[in-house]
C-alpha cells in the first residue's frame, strides 16, 4: 500500500491537469481571462455536440456523445462514410469541412468529438478548445511528437474537458491493476513488454503508381488536409491510412495507446532517456514495416526504479522469438496476440488483452488468496465517453484528459521516429529535441500544408 499516497498525489497533479477545474493554477490568469469559456452545462441539461469524422470510428464516437445531449453539426470529407451518421441524426447540418463548421457554429457549440485519421487529429483538436470546446479526441491523440507536446500544454492553458478515445483506460480492470502494481504487489518493475496483433492493413509497401479518379462523394484536398499533395488512391481511403507515415502512426501508433496505457498509467512515465528500433527489411519511406520492436528506456522515478520497455507489432509477422521470449516471461502461459507484461522484483502482471482490462499475476502459486488493494480510483465501469460527458456537466474528471493522454502519445510516436531514424536516439524530454542524432529532429514535427496551422 505504499504507493497509495503517491498515485493520489499524482492524479491531483497529473492524471487530471486540463480539466477546468486546474486551469487557473496551470496557465497565467491573463491567458485565462482571454480564453472562451464554455457554456455552463449542468447535469440535467443537454449539450450541443458536434462531430469531426463521422465514418468509422466516428459513427460510434458521435452515437456515444449524443446520449443524453443534442448532435448539432456533423462533419465528414466523405458523404458516403457520414452516410449512416447523418440518417441517424437529421436534424444536424452537415460540414465538409471543420474549420468552416466551427467558424458558423461556433457559437452552438458545446462539445467536439474528433474522429479523423491521425493527421487531422491535433488541427481538429487544438481550433475546438481555443474556441473553448470540450473536446473528445480518438487514440493516438497526434500524428507527431511536437502536436502531443502542443496539445499537453494547450490543456494547462484552456478551461476545456478534455479526454483521449483509449476506452480501456475506463475499465475496472484495468483501473485494479494499476492499484495492483503501486500498492506495490510485484514490487519494483524493471521491464515491460507490451506486443499487439496489428497490423491488419498493408505496411511495408510502395506508393501507388495509378491515379484513379476521385469518388464523387470524396474532398480529397481536405482530406489531405495537413500532408503533402498526392494523388487519390483507394490504398489511403477508407481505413488503409493507417500504414502510411504521411497520414498515420502504424500498428504501434495505433494500438500503443490502447495495450501500452495500463503500465504507462501504473508507473507513473513520462519522458524517456533513449529509444531504439528494429523492424523488418521492408520500412520505406512509404509506408511503416510489416513488423517492428522498439526499445525505450526510463529513468528512476522517486522510488520507482530505472526501466526498459519493449514493444512488439507484426501480428503473425513478428520473428519468431518474440513470442518464445514472451512466453517464457509469462511463466509457460499461452500468449495471446495483444497484451503486457510488467516484469518486478516480486512477480510479474500480466493482461491477455488489448485495453489491459484484465490481469493475472505470475506465478500463480506466489499468489493464491491474494487479494487487491482497497479502490481508490474512481470506477466507471468501462463507460469512457461518458465519463468525459459527465465531467463537461461539472461531474468528475476525465482519466485519459490531455495532461495524461499527451504524454502518453508523445512517448508512443517517438517510437516513430526511432524507426525513421534508423538507430538509437538520446532523448531531451523536456527540451523536446534528440541530442545524438540531430538531423532525426526534423521527425518531430511537420510541416503543414498551407492553409492549416495548429
Amino acid at each position: 500500500m505504499a504507493r497509495k499516497s503517491s498515485r493520489r498525489q499524482f492524479l491531483r497533479t497529473t492524471t487530471y491537469a486540463g480539466t477546468s477545474l486546474w486551469v487557473l493554477g496551470s496557465g497565467g490568469c491573463g491567458d485565462f481571462l482571454m480564453t472562451p469559456h464554455p457554456r455552463r452545462i449542468s447535469p440535467n441539461e443537454k449539450m450541443n455536440v458536434a462531430g469531426i469524422g463521422a465514418g468509422g470510428k466516428g459513427t460510434s464516437d458521435i452515437a456515444d456523445a449524443s446520449k443524453g445531449n443534442n448532435v448539432v453539426a456533423v462533419c465528414d470529407i466523405d458523404d458516403g462514410q457520414a452516410a449512416g451518421t447523418m440518417k441517424s441524426f437529421p436534424n444536424a447540418t452537415f460540414f465538409r469541412d471543420f474549420r468552416v463548421m466551427l467558424d458558423k457554429m461556433g457559437k452552438e457549440i458545446d462539445a467536439v468529438t474528433v474522429s479523423t485519421p491521425d493527421h487531422q487529429h491535433a488541427v481538429a483538436t487544438m481550433m475546438a478548445m481555443k474556441m473553448g470546446k470540450h473536446v473528445y479526441t480518438q487514440k493516438p491523440l497526434t500524428r507527431d511528437v511536437y502536436e502531443a507536446r502542443a496539445l499537453t500544454e494547450a490543456a494547462k492553458k484552456y478551461p476545456v474537458v478534455t479526454q483521449m478515445g483509449n476506452q480501456g483506460t475506463a475499465e475496472d480492470g484495468l483501473r485494479e491493476a494499476v492499484e495492483v502494481v503501486q500498492s506495490g504487489a510485484i514490487g519494483g518493475v524493471h521491464e515491460v513488454h507490451v506486443w499487439t496483433n496489428r497490423p491488419v492493413w498493408p505496411q511495408g509497401i510502395a506508393r501507388p503508381t495509378d491515379t484513379p479518379p476521385v469518388p464523387a462523394n470524396l474532398d480529397w484536398d481536405l482530406w489531405l488536409g495537413t500532408a503533402p499533395v498526392r494523388p487519390y488512391h483507394p490504398a489511403y481511403h477508407p481505413f488503409k491510412w493507417r500504414g502510411w507515415w504521411d497520414f498515420g502512426t502504424g500498428a504501434l501508433g495505433d494500438m500503443a495507446c490502447h495495450t501500452a496505457n495500463m503500465a504507462f498509467m501504473a508507473l507513473d512515465l513520462r519522458y524517456p532517456t533513449s529509444v531504439q528500433a528494429k523492424c523488418a527489411d521492408d520500412i520505406n519511406d512509404e509506408t511503416f514495416p510489416t513488423w517492428s520492436v522498439v526499445e525505450y528506456e526510463f529513468p528512476a522515478r522517486g522510488d520507482l526504479p530505472a526501466l526498459k520497455w519493449f514493444w512488439y507489432d507484426g501480428g503473425g509477422n513478428k520473428p519468431a522469438w518474440v513470442n518464445e521470449k514472451l512466453k517464457k516471461l509469462a511463466h509457460g502461459a499461452d500468449i495471446p496476440g495483444s497484451g503486457s507484461l510488467l516484469i518486478g522484483d516480486k512477480g510479474t502482471l500480466f493482461s491477455p488483452n488489448d485495453y489491459g482490462a484484465a490481469y493475472k499475476l505470475l506465478p500463480e502459486k506466489d499468489f493464491e488468496g491474494y487479494k487487491p488493494p482497497t479502490p481508490w480510483l474512481p470506477r466507471v465501469g468501462g463507460r469512457h465517453a461518458e465519463e468525459w460527458l459527465k465531467a463537461c456537466k461539472g461531474e468528475g474528471q476525465t482519466m485519459s484528459n490531455f495532461g495524461y493522454a499527451g504524454p502518453l502519445t508523445e512517448t508512443v510516436v517517438l517510437g516513430c521516429v526511432a524507426l525513421k531514424a534508423g538507430q538509437k536516439i538520446l532523448w531531451d524530454g523536456p527540451r523536446m529535441r534528440i541530442t545524438n542524432v540531430p538531423e532525426a529532429n526534423q521527425y518531430l514535427r511537420r510541416k503543414y500544408r498551407k492553409g492549416w496551422t495548429l
